[in-house]
């Protein structure tokens, strides 16, 4: 068993054809279907349904993949402790984030990281927290941005900032002609969330006092949320980070949520193998100079984190 038959069954599994993961490979399909065939016969199975079409990896084939995924990126990282920084920095970088969070990180993080790391191949990918941390556990992306915290002894949490939970209200609502909301004014209220689908909070959803990520978006955009509000009344709740990518004639509907004022934490979790501190590090400063020093989490605003 070699390391490259580990890459090239990966990319069969990419690329659902022998023909396209030959020419991804380099190779010429003959050879890869040998060497396929080869590692087949020393594990005594059959990795793909080769009847299927698309070629399929069947059920032991998908936990070999798996398992080669992982092998393959540790073998990465034993080359890597090798590598100067500067080698490290000229590298890919595959970021997974919850959606609520891409619209305000992925654009500095490409800017920033053009700027300080130009060797950086960067790579980002919107998705669900449970997604994440799958990807994650399978070595498929390096790192995520997730609302934490994170209840999982296999990542490494650095929190990177904190916001607050605002109102956007309605025109129409009462509540607009207020300075501020109380957390038990949203019960009862017409409140919009993304939570398995688009729709209306039911009442007994939300308990007083209760405003975690989890209760008010799983998915789907800020921007719509506003949009829904803006056409059929009520309110919604915005991460305060969104404020400027609102437009300025909608800001007037925001209000700051008390008694008690809530909010959420966004984190950057990485496996706890995970080696590349100057990478970490050159997010990190990115985030310094996207979100407002006042949200920062002490690690991020004071400098230099180490692994």
């Amino acid at each position: 068993m070699t390391l490259n038959q580990l890459r090239y069954i990966i990319e069969i599994s990419e690329y659902r054809s022998f023909g396209k993961a030959a020419e991804a490979c380099g190779l010429t399909q003959s050879t890869l279907s040998l060497m396929v065939k080869k590692l087949e016969e020393e594990l005594d199975v059959s990795l793909f349904d080769r009847t299927a079409h698309p070629v399929t990896p069947t059920e032991i084939g998908l936990k070999v993949i798996d398992k080669a995924k992982l092998v393959l990126y540790h073998a990465e990282q034993i080359k890597e402790l090798t590598s100067s920084e500067k080698d490290i920095l000229s590298s890919p970088l595959s970021i997974a984030l919850i959606s609520t969070v891409a619209p305000v990180l992925v654009p500095g993080l490409f800017k920033y990281l053009a700027e300080s790391a130009p060797g950086i191949r960067l790579k980002t990918e919107e998705m669900l927290t449970d997604t994440i941390m799958d990807r994650l556990r399978k070595a498929e992306v390096d790192m995520g941005i997730i609302a934490g915290p994170v209840k999982d002894e296999e990542f490494l949490e650095i929190p990177l900032y904190r916001e607050r939970f605002l109102a956007y209200v309605s025109p129409k609502n009462p509540a607009f002609t207020q300075d501020s909301m109380q957390v038990k004014q949203l019960l009862g209220q017409s409140v919009w969330i993304i939570r398995d689908g688009l729709r209306r909070l039911d009442p007994e959803d939300l308990e007083e006092g209760t405003f975690t990520y989890e209760r008010f978006f799983e998915g789907g955009r800020v921007g719509t949320l506003i949009q829904v509000v803006n056409d059929n009344g009520g309110i919604t709740i915005v991460p305060e980070t969104h404020r400027g990518l609102i437009m300025y004639s909608q800001q007037e509907c925001l209000r700051p949520i008390v008694d008690p004022v809530p909010g959420r934490t966004i984190s950057l979790i990485i496996r706890r193998d995970y080696i590349h501190e100057a990478i970490l590090n050159a997010v990190a400063a990115a985030v310094r100079r996207i979100i407002p020093g006042t949200l920062l989490e002490p690690a991020v605003r004071q400098g230099h984190i180490r692994l």
